[in-house]
C-alpha cells in the first residue's frame, strides 16, 4: 500500500491558489480512479481504492502546508506505514511552471511543508513529485504568490502538469522509482505533447 499525499491548505479561501496545486493533483488522481477523497480523519481529508491494483490512500492535510507533517505522521503510523511507502506531490517554486520532477529523497528545498515532514518523520526518505509552479515575475513576496491564485493565462499548463502528475504517481507504482525518474525528470512537459 502507498500513502499519496497532496499538499495544500484547506478551505475554499485557499482553493485555486498556487500552494495547491498538491490537493488539485490528488483531486485529479482520485477521480481519474474513483476514489472519494471525503472521509476526515487523521488530520487528512482521505480516500483509499486502487490505482492500477495497487492499494493507495489519497490524503489531503487539514493542518496547513507549514504543519502536513503532523497529519501525514498520523497517517504513516494509523496505517501501519513506513516513510518510504509515502509518494507527496507538492509546489515547487524552484521549478519552471509546468515541469515535473520526481525526487527519491533530499531537503526541504524552501518549502514549510516538507520542513514539517522531515523534521516530524525524523527521515527525507520519502518520495516527492515536484509541480513547478514558476518564481514571481515581480520581486513580489514569495508567501504572497504562493497563496494567490493562478492567472487565465497559466490555465493552459496546469490542467497538463496535474494530468501529468497522475501519470507520474501510476508509473511510480508500475515501474519504481528509477523507471519514474528516467521517464520523467528527462523531458519537459511541452516535449511529451
Amino acid at each position: 500500500m502507498k500513502l499519496i499525499v497532496g499538499l495544500g491548505n484547506p478551505g475554499s479561501g485557499y482553493k485555486d491558489t498556487r500552494h495547491n496545486i498538491g490537493f488539485r493533483a490528488v483531486d485529479v488522481i482520485g477521480n481519474a480512479c474513483g476514489i472519494k477523497i471525503s472521509k476526515k480523519k487523521f488530520f487528512s481529508q482521505i480516500g483509499t481504492g486502487k490505482i492500477k491494483l495497487y492499494d493507495v490512500i489519497l490524503a489531503k492535510p487539514l493542518t496547513y502546508v507549514n504543519n502536513s507533517g503532523e497529519a501525514v505522521k498520523k497517517l504513516l503510523h494509523d496505517f501501519s506505514l513506513t516513510p518510504k511507502e509515502l509518494i507527496v506531490v507538492h509546489d515547487d517554486i524552484d521549478l519552471e511552471k509546468g515541469i515535473l520532477k520526481i525526487k527519491e529523497r533530499g531537503g526541504d528545498g524552501g518549502h514549510n511543508g516538507l520542513r514539517s515532514m522531515i523534521n516530524l518523520l525524523q527521515t527525507d526518505n520519502f518520495i516527492r513529485i515536484r509541480l513547478g509552479i514558476g518564481r514571481p515575475e515581480s520581486k513580489e513576496d514569495v508567501v504572497d504568490y504562493v497563496l494567490s491564485s493562478f492567472d487565465k493565462k497559466d490555465q493552459e499548463w496546469v490542467q497538463p502538469l496535474l494530468i501529468r502528475a497522475k501519470t507520474a504517481v501510476e508509473t511510480l507504482l508500475i515501474k519504481g522509482i528509477i523507471n519514474a525518474m528516467n521517464e520523467f525528470n528527462k523531458r519537459r512537459m511541452n516535449e511529451e505533447f
